[in-house]
């Protein structure tokens, strides 16, 4: 009896040994009891890991190349990270053996080209910021549930549809940052719904390149050398970005299909024109900043919300250009030459709350604008006055810019009608710091207004620059803010959201 007590005590021992051991962290790495190793400081690929290991980070280490013989016993994996390690080189068919691998992320290394052999079981492959130059069929081939490629910030000159073309399920791929200057056939790609190709060298597409991508929703053409918008463009894209190309004008024949387009930026183009109506009726978002538009595009989507279109050469602004925007909750017209806003424009935008009008050639507030309004920027215009039929109706703003115009002075009974007024910008005003102005500023700042506070902090002037005369000034203000002073207070009302561009 004692002795099978013995040996079942020691085989006890040497399987708790063998528990221990199995689960030995390798050193420089920590490993948690989800089955996750990382590692660091590593000057090459670690040993000893746990053949169970499902996550395997070696992130930020010195690590050359890999070998089939260094990550073959450890079958399942399903994330691989050996990112920013400086790999040249991937041995062909060193992951074969991962048959459960998911993701596999190689970016930011010394890669030529894509590794050979890649698992089947793949989803996810990221090879951007690497030195690959071109891309081979072959490479792909067995890849068939493969859902997101990242090829971004690499050496590539020339996409080949047909190199592509057995990733039949590639949701999301990206080719940004490349050195691409041709595009070859058709993409072939049925599932993909997002494609971005940015900063590259591309002057156009054939005409046959989108057709076949019936699920693309994102496109993102930024940084190209396109003089036009690409002919076919899906139906089906709900967002499209044509930033800094050289694209000359907006043409319903060139988009007409696109009647999901909830978002189009076209900034910092060479456009000229958009024409009229432009057939995008659930367009929410246009963004034309930095182009050489004379006249407010009209007429657009009944849905807009936001239309920015700073720094271009617009001059007037007309009830006729805005009367259909019945949804407009922002309005960007900064940086233009407009010198006309027609009163009541923004009658039909009940919904506004953010109108940006800095840098201009206005010599008054616009007449009639919306209650709505939460914010208004009339920086760097000409204003020399304000009157009070100008702010009647803006019962809820809460940002008033009046910086850097020619206002010298501001009566009291304007900033009356805004009660919820929360801050004001009025320095780089030829400012007569009278008593009346020194009243507005002390009933600012009884009200919690957030105002300048170097204006006029210097006492009010008077013939003779001496200690009587600076008295006599103080007890003449003194006096007026005692006759002037409201019975009762403006108390401060709820605030509401508004968009914090820059003042």
């Amino acid at each position: 009896m004692m002795w099978f007590l013995m040996i079942l005590l020691a085989s006890i021992t040497l399987h708790t040994l063998v528990c221990i051991c199995s689960n030995v962290c390798p050193k420089k790495c920590v490993c948690d009891s989800a089955k996750s190793v990382q590692c660091f400081r590593l000057q090459s690929f670690p040993t000893g890991i746990t053949k169970d290991v499902r996550k395997l980070n070696l992130g930020y280490n010195h690590i050359k190349q890999l070998k089939g013989r260094d990550i073959s016993g450890l079958t399942e994996l399903e994330e691989v990270i050996i990112s920013s390690c400086g790999v040249e080189v991937v041995e062909a068919n060193a992951l074969r053996a991962q048959g459960l691998l998911r993701s596999l992320d190689l970016q930011k290394n010394k890669l030529h080209q894509i590794p050979r052999g890649l698992p089947p079981s793949l989803e996810t492959l990221n090879v951007g910021h690497n030195r690959i130059t071109g891309l081979q069929e072959s490479v792909f081939e067995g890849l068939k549930k493969l859902r997101l490629l990242d090829l971004q910030n690499n050496q590539i000159t020339n996409l080949r549809s047909n190199t592509l073309s057995t990733l039949k399920k590639l949701e999301c791929l990206y080719l940004d940052g490349n050195q691409i200057e041709t595009v070859q056939g058709a993409l072939r790609l049925p599932q993909l719904n997002l494609l971005s190709l940015g900063n590259n060298k591309i002057p156009c597409f054939p005409s046959s390149f989108f057709t076949p991508l019936q699920s693309l929703t994102t496109l993102r053409l930024p940084g190209n050398l396109l003089s036009r918008v690409p002919l076919d463009l899906p139906h089906t894209l709900s967002y499209l970005n044509l930033d800094r190309n050289q694209i000359r004008a907006l043409r319903n024949r060139e988009m007409g299909q696109l009647r999901n387009l909830t978002s189009l930026s076209a900034s910092y183009n060479r456009l000229v024109s958009v024409d009229g109506g432009l057939r995008l009726p659930n367009l929410t978002v246009l963004e034309l900043p930095g182009n050489q538009l004379r006249v407010l595009p009209s007429r657009l989507s009944p849905k807009l919300e936001k239309l920015d279109c700073r720094q271009n050469s617009i001059q007037e602004v007309t009830f006729q250009h805005l009367s259909g925007m019945k949804q407009l909750k922002h309005l960007f017209l900064e940086n233009n030459t407009i010198w006309n806003f027609e009163a009541n424009a923004l009658r039909n935008s009940v919904h506004i709350t953010n109108l940006a009008l800095e840098q201009n050639l206005l010599s008054s507030i616009p007449d009639g604008l919306p209650e709505s309004l939460i914010r208004l920027d009339l920086k760097g215009n000409r204003i020399e006055a304000v009157q009070e039929q100008e702010l009647r109706s803006l019962k809820r703003l809460q940002v008033l810019n009046l910086r850097r115009n020619k206002l010298t002075s501001l009566p009291q009974i304007t900033l009356d009608l805004l009660p919820r007024l929360r801050t004001v910008y009025l320095d780089g005003n030829p400012w007569n710091c009278s008593c009346e102005l020194l009243g507005v500023k002390r009933t600012l700042l009884a009200r919690r207004v957030e105002i300048p506070k170097e204006l006029c902090n210097e006492h009010v002037s008077e013939p003779g620059d001496s200690w009587r005369a600076y008295l006599m000034a103080q007890d003449r203000c003194e006096e007026y803010f005692m006759e002037t002073a409201p019975e009762d207070q403006v108390e401060q009302t709820d605030t509401e959201e508004y968009y914090d561009y820059d003042s």
